[in-house]
């Protein structure tokens, strides 16, 4: 993991034992233990600690997301952990949390962001049959995928990545599936990069606000847990990922809404460039594309004009 801010140890700091909270998933813990390396590297004697949960949402697959209460169900236990002192630090996938910032929690550290695309399993999605099935539990990716290819029929799916992965040539509301939507950096974490067919570019598809990035947590006021972190922060990728959330936000959405955003890493003057989409209720697609050197103020003004865009629209 590079850290982002200095190339060596940071200074030493009297806490030797860190505690990482985070769900019990494969995914989730090689995450956690991504960043433990981190840590471990960035402070030479550092022990660090895994503290693991099971979430709402890891529990119940059954449910969709937005009936069990959206984003949040994925993140609110894991930081109750931090919260209530069994752990110093929460690992979540940045798209996971809330736009904003629970209270009493700080967001030390988004470390360097993997592949924030999505990716298809099953077949490449020019080349899926017509009236091809497609599985993904997001209403970002459907309306995207339909507006690419209207066609298609696309199924709910939940579950961790060996039960979508197994979703492919199963039934699913009474249909076959011929390919699942999924993000690509889970499937490359997780050492899967061979299921991929084809990883779906960012324009046409545009990601989920923070996919592909990793998101820290301390308790506020935890100078020490703070200090220890911030050794992993990515500028670049927090940038990128600050218009992101400023847009998810100004939107006051969560997973559930169908909508997505994504910006490139900034320029070498400092600028941002955030692409962003918004569906209306009737699936129709708006997107919009801009450029600031205020990743927040940049994330706000998307919102707003896509906002501005559904209002307008017959």
């Amino acid at each position: 993991m590079t850290a982002g801010r200095g190339t060596g140890p940071s200074t030493p700091s009297p806490r030797r034992v860190i505690r990482l909270a985070t769900r019990s998933s494969p995914l989730a813990v090689w995450q956690a233990e991504h960043v433990a390396a981190g840590l471990r590297a960035a402070h030479p004697g550092l022990e660090v600690e895994l503290v693991r949960t099971d979430t709402l949402g890891d529990r119940r697959l059954d449910v969709p997301l937005s009936e069990l209460g959206g984003k949040g169900v994925f993140a609110t236990e894991v930081q109750r952990l931090v919260l209530d002192g069994r752990a110093d630090a929460a690992v979540h996938s940045a798209k996971d949390l809330p736009a904003v910032t629970a209270p009493g929690l700080a967001l030390a550290a988004l470390p360097e962001r993997g592949d924030a695309r999505d990716a298809l399993v099953g077949g490449r999605l020019d080349a899926l049959p017509a009236g091809a099935t497609v599985a993904t539990g997001s209403q970002r990716r459907r309306v995207q995928l339909l507006e690419r290819r209207p066609d298609l029929a696309v199924v709910g799916l939940r579950g961790n990545m060996a039960t979508r992965l197994a979703a492919v040539g199963a039934e699913r509301e009474g249909r076959t599936v011929d390919a699942v939507v999924v993000a690509a950096a889970a499937l490359q974490r997780l050492g899967l990069h061979d299921r991929i067919d084809e990883v779906l570019g960012a324009d046409a598809i545009v990601p989920q606000v923070g996919q592909g990035a990793l998101a820290v947590e301390v308790r506020s006021g935890d100078d020490a847990a703070a200090a220890l972190v911030a050794a992993l922060d990515h500028p670049a990728t927090r940038t990128s990922v600050e218009a992101e959330r400023a847009f998810l936000a100004e939107l006051g959405g969560d997973c559930d809404l169908p909508a997505g955003a994504h910006a490139a890493p900034p320029a070498p003057d400092g600028s941002v460039t955030l692409s962003a989409v918004l569906a209306a209720p009737d699936g129709t697609v708006h997107r919009r594309r801009g450029t600031d050197r205020d990743p927040h103020a940049l994330g706000v003004r998307l919102a707003r004009d896509l906002r501005a865009a559904l209002g307008a629209a017959p």
